[in-house]
């Protein structure tokens, strides 16, 4: 008997994907961030790159990269070593986009200096942007762009590296710095007996005439197919930096051994290797012995990418899930329709609102810093106490996008699981939840009375938010009191929120009383949907973030 053809079923009351969107005319809280920071004359740049990064062809890109994750290759056939990395042609096409764009160079002019001009908040806004598609390529991107800040302590060889990493072009050859059209630098700091502090390093570093040979490991060292690395070790003087190229000055690879990459839970598409140097030839950066000094300019750098970064992974998750809960039907209509989910979906959106403008406000801080002492204080007291609360935020954050797509969230097959897997490296990497506070701790010592005249602004700027005289308060008592470790987490959590609503006050006054009354009063609600939106409110709020489609 010929048995007929047939289907078992109709797939029907599933959500399509997520089409081609401008990632920034979709987003009118970025927007509008970018412009109160005084990033406007830019938007038909970021309106561009906007376009082309919220195209399917590049959401493809992203995929890939992690699905098809690096590969090292310490020998090669006839047993000489290679000790390079191989990576999917996706991940060098995110590079060059991202290298096309800026992202690794555009806050310096060509001597290395601050540019100036809003390159910050410029910059922090395509960052955001990129981050929503794919954050693992983006780990050398900002590890290039901050390097800039510690060479500075070395004039004679940044001047030699400028001309190379100024340039907006990706060049993925193996071959000397000094031979290629672009170039990126990656960081080693940290060994098998410490990571926090590294004091305990025990990398040696000795003289070879001008320059120094290096001896010893590092246990992460990330993006190992950069051009060039600093890294700390051990001199006679101390602690020290130093700049240490992949090939010799003689066109020798130089002695950089990889061990193996590390399997990592996300950041898939990103090398992190274990490594050690036998003698690697490098170059002093900065004053011997005066290393972590020289190093801190670059990582104050990564910090803010991290809250960036992890603001734009809460800010893609969202878009997923209101994007689907949109053209789910359950009970005779749409998901985004009943009241519950628009609880939810509104608070997550109020979240993501807060910390674009809380990111854009630190980014417009670190473009005045240079001309203006107050925010130069708000940028070093914000930096570790932002990055402390964003990036702690992200795990929970996407993992509620997850509930609101269901199992479809939880599979491989959507980019939330993948942005589940990154969520929680951006609150590990360049100092975790601790160590943001004890910086916090420390800014206040150290500069007390500028870090008292950033608290009083902040104060000035929420007194008439609901919560906001009390948040200062509590701050304030936590940071004096003697034994003030042990309220630190409590006091730089609400240092982070109280800035935030003072950001977002200036940018959208009702989001930021809506904002203080579920997040500065005493004993707020702690999980999304929590809190009491009113409904008119609630879907301005979803309006603003993803317009219907």
């Amino acid at each position: 008997m010929t048995q007929p053809s047939f289907a078992t079923h109709e797939v029907f009351n599933q959500s399509p994907p997520l089409p081609d969107l401008d990632l920034l005319g979709a987003d009118r809280p970025l927007l509008e961030a970018v412009t109160f920071n005084q990033g406007a004359n830019a938007h038909i740049e970021l309106e561009a790159f906007g376009k082309t990064w919220g195209t399917t062809e590049m959401a493809e890109r992203g995929r890939l990269a992690n699905e098809y994750t690096p590969k090292l290759k310490t020998f090669d056939a006839k047993g000489v070593r290679r000790d390079q990395v191989e990576f999917h042609p996706s991940y060098h096409e995110l590079m060059a986009e991202s290298f096309k764009a800026g992202l690794h160079n555009s806050t310096w002019d060509a001597h290395g200096k601050p540019a100036g001009n809003a390159s910050e908040v410029v910059r922090a806004a395509k960052f955001y942007m990129a981050a929503q598609v794919e954050t693992g390529h983006l780990c050398p991107v900002t590890m290039t762009r901050a390097s800039v800040a510690a060479l500075g302590s070395q004039p004679d060889l940044l001047a030699q590296v400028m001309p190379v990493l100024g340039t907006r072009q990706y060049d993925s050859s193996f071959a000397p710095w000094t031979a290629k059209r672009g170039m990126s630098i990656g960081m080693g700091m940290t060994e098998k007996q410490g990571g926090t502090d590294v004091r305990t390093n025990a990398t040696r570093a000795f003289r070879d005439g001008d320059a120094y040979r290096i001896v010893g490991h590092k246990w992460f060292m990330s993006a190992p197919m950069c051009d060039a690395f600093l890294v700390l070790a051990q001199a006679d003087e101390g602690l020290s930096c130093f700049f240490m190229p992949r090939f010799q000055p003689d066109g020798s690879v130089n002695e950089i051994r990889f061990q193996r990459l590390k399997d990592k839970l996300g950041n898939r598409s990103n090398a992190s290797s274990e490594v050690e140097f036998t003698g690697a030839y490098a170059l002093p950066v900065g004053e011997l012995g005066r290393g972590i000094r020289t190093i801190i300019q670059m990582v104050q750098l990564t910090r803010q990418d991290c809250a960036i970064a992890s603001a734009g992974l809460m800010r893609s998750s969202l878009a997923h899930a209101l994007h689907h809960t949109r053209h789910r039907t359950v009970f005779q209509k749409r998901l985004a329709d009943h009241s519950l989910m628009v609880s939810v979906l509104a608070d997550m959106a109020l979240q993501v609102e807060a910390s674009v403008a809380l990111v854009m406000r630190l980014c417009r801080a670190f473009d005045e810093a240079p001309n203006d002492p107050l925010e130069a204080a708000y940028m070093r007291l914000l930096t570790p106490a932002v990055k402390y609360w964003i990036c702690k935020s992200a795990p929970p954050f996407v993992y509620e996008a997850m509930e609101c797509l269901g199992g479809n969230g939880y599979v491989e097959d959507g980019i939330l699981a993948r942005h589940y897997r990154e969520a929680p490296v951006n609150a590990i990497w360049e100092g975790s939840g601790n160590v943001m506070c004890l910086d916090v701790l420390r800014a206040m010592s150290r500069e007390s009375d500028a870090g008292t005249e950033v608290l009083q602004a902040l104060i000035q700027d929420t007194s008439a938010l609901t919560g906001g005289p009390a948040a200062a308060g509590l701050i304030a008592r936590a940071l004096l009191q003697v034994d003030n470790e042990r309220t630190a987490r409590l006091a730089v959590e609400m240092l982070a929120k109280l800035a935030a609503a003072a950001a977002l006050n200036e940018i959208h006054p009702p989001h930021a009383e809506l904002f203080a009354r579920t997040r500065l009063v005493p004993e707020p609600a702690t999980l999304y949907g929590a809190a009491d939106i009113p409904t008119e409110i609630a879907k301005g709020l979803l309006g603003r973030v993803l317009p219907e489609m």
